[in-house]
């Protein structure tokens, strides 16, 4: 049995990684989120300890390093995106293995200065990847990689997930901590197609503003026109009123349906990382590269035949 702490345990996604824990047989030993909103903790681990100073979390944790069955055996970080790069690196340097959500970082120099941290350390940070981890996601994976064909798949991505005004007074609408749209939605499908489709061939945006962003992507074996927003006014005339996300993720014209079969895959992912198996810095580099670049691009017009549909009507 391993020990864990948990920081940002009051976020969205923190109850994954609780129930992950608790599933495979793990005890979450502490928890800390300056929120203390975290009631979920009393219906998966109520015995678990929790502050709301991170300087009491690390002393507590430091206390339990005394004694080989207290002591921490990994960090999983849930905090906003801006923080998770010292959490991890606090992680690490307590003696601990970090989990960490995505992006693991914004930029690749703070993925070479966390690689430093391992080195200095001799732990390893995971970056939880789930969508790698989905049966949909691995059969197309592997039926591209059968077909083996030359011409390049047509791809569409298009995302709209509706939010309201909390948004932009959360973190989640400061660019300076959640570094965008495309960075904080839209890292998880970046990841995706890198490792359905290959290496990144051509990166190209095309509008960008505090709710939406679109853009081009190549892949080795895919073209992909992609629109992501928060904006509802996005949604499509057939889904106003009825819906407030819209998802199309087709390949040649084949929608990829992943709705499905979501709630297990950080449970998954954990069992990956404790095997020994876990996605670590390299294989987060691609997706943390790309979504940089979005971010510091200058919007460019679209070539022919590259453009996502949806962009005609922002210019």
């Amino acid at each position: 049995m391993k020990n864990f702490a948990l920081i940002g345990a009051a976020g969205y996604i923190a109850p994954r990684h609780m129930k992950a824990i608790k599933e495979l047989g793990h005890n979450l030993s502490i928890g800390y989120d300056t929120n203390d909103s975290v009631g979920i903790i009393d219906s998966i681990s109520p015995d678990s300890e929790f502050f709301t100073e991170f300087e009491r979390f690390q002393e507590h944790a430091y206390r339990l390093k005394r004694n080989p069955s207290t002591a921490l055996d990994y960090v999983a970080v849930c905090s906003p995106n801006y923080l998770h790069h010292s959490h991890i690196a606090a992680g690490l340097r307590m003696g601990c293995d970090v989990i960490c959500e995505k992006p693991l970082v914004p930029t690749p120099e703070l993925l070479d200065e966390l690689a430093n941290v391992e080195k200095e350390t001799g732990q390893r940070v995971y970056n939880i990847l789930q969508l790698r981890h989905h049966e949909a996601i691995l059969k197309l994976k592997e039926k591209v990689a059968n077909e083996n064909r030359s011409e390049k798949y047509q791809v569409d991505l298009t995302y709209i997930t509706s939010r309201g005004k909390w948004y932009m007074e959360s973190w989640k609408g400061d660019p300076r901590k959640s570094f965008g749209v495309a960075t904080n939605i839209g890292v998880h499908f970046f990841d995706m197609l890198h490792f359905i489709f290959g290496k990144l061939e051509k990166n190209v945006l095309h509008y960008a503003n505090d709710y939406k962003a679109c853009g081009y992507l190549e892949y080795e074996k895919a073209k992909v026109p992609w629109f992501l927003s928060i904006d509802a006014n996005d949604l499509p005339d057939e889904v106003k009123g009825k819906q407030t996300t819209f998802r199309n993720i087709s390949c040649e014209g084949d929608q990829i349906e992943f709705s499905a079969g979501f709630t297990d895959l950080h449970t998954i992912s954990y069992q990956e990382i404790l095997a020994g198996r876990g996605y670590g810095i390299e294989d987060a580099r691609h997706c943390v590269e790309t979504v940089h670049h979005i971010r510091t691009a200058q919007p460019e017009s679209p070539a022919e035949n590259e453009a996502h549909a949806f962009l005609k009507k922002l210019i």
